[in-house]
C-alpha cells in the first residue's frame, strides 16, 4: 500500500473494500458523530440570530426603534457578526490548544468558552455591550470547532472514507441550521413576538449542544498522531488498535502506525530550524507547504465572498425582499431552506466526495451557485425599485419570475452545501503535513472567519440603495455571481483530487511546480505510487524469501 486513490467508494457496501472489515467499526462511528456535532455550532448560530434578532421583544429590550435607519442596520450587522468576530481569535487560539494539550482536551475547553459566551448574551438585559460581548465569547469557542473536529476526523478516519468522515461535521452545521429555523418559526408561531422566551428558547440550542459535545468527549480517545507528534508511540499504537477494533500487532495498524512516523521524521529532518521559527520556515519558506497555505486561504476568500453563506445569515429578509411576506412565512420559508441544504450535504457525504472525488463535487456545486446568482441578479436588474423603495412589492406580471428567483435561493443552497461548504473544511483537515497540520489550519480557519465576518458585515450596507452607500440588491448578487464564476475557473487550475489518498501521501500531489499542480499533481503522484507499490512488493517478496531460507537452515 503506497497511500494512493483507491477506487470509488460505496458507502453502502464498505466490506467491499480494500480496509479490514473490522475497521468500519461502532467505535468509529461514535468517535465521527461525536466530533462531527461540534458542525452544529456554526450551524446553530447562523440559523438562530436573524430569527432571534427579528423578534419584537428582541427588538424593545435593546430599543431598537430608537436608532436612525444607518444605525440600525449597523446594529443588526454588529449583532450578527460578532460570532464570526470572536472566532477568527478562536480559529488562532485552536492551534495553540490542539498542539499543546490535544484534541480531546481543546474540545471541552472551548464547550465551557462556548457555554460562557451564550450565557452573557442570554443575560444582556438588553445592554448592546453585554450582547456583543456574550457573542464575541461564544465566538471564541465557536470558531475552534472548525479547527478542532475537521483535524480530528481527518487524522482518525481511514483514507477510503475520510471525505465521509470529514464531512459530517458539515450536515451537523446544517442540522443545527434547521433546527435553529424551525426553532425560530415554532416560536414565533407558539409563543408570539412579544415574549421574552420567543428568542431565549431558540438560543438555549447552543447550550444545549455545547453540553452534549462535552460530555462525549469523556468518551473518546485521543489521535494516534497527535500523540505520535508527541512521542507517546506505544499509547498511539492502543488508541489506532481500539479506533480500528484490531489487535496492536495487525499489518494495518502496523502499516498505518509506521506511515505517520515516518513522515514524522521526515518532517523533523526537512524543518529548517528548531521550535516555532523552524515550523513557520517549514510552512512559508517549502514551496511545496507554501503552495497548500495558498489553496487554503484563496478558497476562503472565494467561498466567503461568492455570498451562499451571507444567505443563509439574512435569509429571512431575502425572501422578505423576494416577495414572501409575513414574519411566519419568511420563518417557514428559511426552514425549508436550511433542510434543502442539509439533504444537499447528505449527498455530497454519502455519494459524492469519495465516489467522484473533492474536485468534481466543489465544481458541480459552483456551477449550480453560479446559475443560481445569476438569475437572482437578473430579476432583480429587471425590478430596479425592488428592495430601494420602501413599499415597493413584485407587480403581478413578474410573479413567475419572482418565484424562480426563489427557487434559486434554494438552488444555491444547494449548490453551496454541496462544493464550497463541505470542502473547505475538508480540504484544509487533508491537505497539510503532520507537523504543520494544526498551525496550518488556524491560519486558515482565521481567515475564513474574518472573511466571512466581512462578508456578513458588509451584505446588509451593500444591499442598500447607492444614494445610501450601497450597490443595490442586483449589484450585490451581480457581485456574488462573478466571484462564483471566477471561484470555479480558479478550482479547475488549481486544486488536485485528494480523495482515497493517505493523509501521508499528500506530499505527492505538490512534487511538480506550483503552476502544474492543479491539472497534472494528481498523474504524477500516481506514478509515484505505482513506483512505490513496486518497490515494497519487491521488499515484502525478499523479506519472504529470506524467512524461508532462516527456516531451511533450522531444519
Amino acid at each position: 500500500m503506497a497511500g494512493g486513490v483507491k477506487k470509488p467508494v460505496n458507502i453502502f457496501k464498505l466490506k467491499n473494500l480494500d480496509d479490514p472489515r473490522e475497521v468500519f467499526n461502532y467505535k468509529l462511528w461514535f468517535a465521527v458523530f461525536s466530533f462531527g456535532l461540534m458542525g452544529a455550532a456554526r450551524g446553530v448560530d447562523e440559523g438562530l440570530i436573524s430569527g432571534a434578532f427579528g423578534s419584537k421583544n428582541f427588538q424593545k429590550t435593546i430599543h431598537y426603534s430608537s436608532y436612525s435607519l444607518k444605525d440600525q442596520t449597523n446594529i443588526k450587522a454588529n449583532v450578527s457578526a460578532m460570532v464570526q468576530i470572536g472566532s477568527v481569535g478562536g480559529a488562532l487560539i485552536a492551534f495553540l490548544v490542539c498542539d499543546r494539550i490535544g484534541r480531546i482536551w481543546a474540545t471541552r475547553q472551548l464547550c465551557v468558552i462556548w457555554i460562557i459566551g451564550i450565557a452573557i448574551f442570554m443575560s444582556a438585559d438588553g445592554h448592546l455591550g453585554a450582547i456583543y460581548a456574550g457573542r464575541f465569547i461564544a465566538g471564541l469557542g465557536v470558531g475552534q470547532t472548525t479547527v478542532v473536529a475537521p483535524v480530528y476526523l481527518a487524522e482518525i478516519a481511514p483514507a477510503s472514507i475520510r471525505g465521509l468522515c470529514t464531512c459530517i461535521f458539515t450536515g451537523f452545521v446544517y442540522l443545527g441550521i434547521v433546527l435553529a429555523y424551525f426553532a425560530n418559526y415554532g416560536c414565533s408561531v407558539n409563543l408570539g413576538e412579544k415574549t421574552i422566551a420567543r428568542w431565549e428558547v431558540p438560543t438555549s440550542l447552543h447550550l444545549m449542544f455545547a453540553t452534549i459535545v462535552l460530555t462525549l468527549s469523556f468518551f473518546q480517545l485521543e489521535s494516534p498522531r497527535f500523540l505520535i507528534k508527541k512521542g507517546r508511540d506505544e499509547q498511539a499504537i492502543q488508541n489506532m488498535a481500539h479506533i480500528r477494533h484490531l489487535p496492536t500487532d495487525h499489518p494495518y495498524v502496523v502499516r498505518e502506525i509506521s506511515a505517520i512516523q515516518l513522515q514524522l521524521q521526515e518532517e523533523e529532518e526537512a524543518t529548517m530550524g528548531q521550535g516555532w521559527l523552524g515550523v513557520v520556515k517549514e510552512m512559508f519558506l517549502i514551496p511545496s507547504n507554501f503552495y497548500r497555505i495558498y489553496l487554503g486561504l484563496t478558497s476562503q476568500i472565494l467561498s466567503q465572498w461568492s455570498g451562499a453563506g451571507s444567505i443563509t445569515l439574512y435569509a429571512v429578509d431575502l425572501f422578505a425582499l423576494l416577495g414572501i411576506t409575513g414574519t411566519n412565512e419568511s420563518l417557514l420559508a428559511t426552514a425549508v431552506f436550511g433542510i434543502v441544504k442539509l439533504v444537499a450535504a447528505i449527498l455530497c457525504a454519502l455519494f459524492l466526495v469519495d465516489v467522484i472525488g473533492r474536485k468534481r463535487s466543489l465544481l458541480i456545486g459552483i456551477t449550480l451557485q453560479s446559475i443560481a446568482m445569476i438569475y437572482i441578479a437578473s430579476f432583480l436588474t429587471s425590478l430596479p425599485k425592488l428592495g430601494i423603495v420602501k413599499k415597493y412589492a413584485v407587480p403581478k406580471s413578474h410573479k413567475g419570475a419572482a418565484t424562480g428567483a426563489i427557487a434559486m435561493i434554494y438552488v444555491s443552497g444547494f449548490g453551496w452545501a454541496l462544493g464550497w461548504n463541505s470542502m473547505q473544511y475538508l480540504l484544509t483537515a487533508e491537505l497539510f503535513p503532520l507537523r504543520i497540520r494544526a498551525v496550518s489550519t488556524s491560519i486558515v480557519m482565521c481567515f475564513h472567519f474574518a472573511n466571512q465576518y466581512g462578508s456578513s458585515r458588509a451584505v446588509p450596507n451593500m444591499l442598500l440603495a447607492k444614494a445610501n452607500g450601497g450597490i443595490n440588491p442586483s449589484g450585490t448578487f451581480w457581485f456574488f455571481a462573478v466571484v462564483t464564476i471566477f471561484g470555479g475557473i480558479w478550482v479547475w487550475f488549481t486544486i488536485p483530487e485528494t480523495a482515497g489518498r493517505d493523509l501521508e501521501s499528500m506530499d505527492r500531489l505538490f512534487s511538480l511546480p506550483w503552476y502544474k499542480i492543479g491539472m497534472h499533481g494528481n498523474q504524477v503522484a500516481e506514478e509515484q505510487d505505482a513506483i512505490l507499490s513496486e518497490k515494497e512488493a519487491v521488499i515484502e517478496r525478499d523479506a519472504g524469501r529470506a524467512h524461508e531460507v532462516e527456516n531451511v537452515e533450522r531444519v
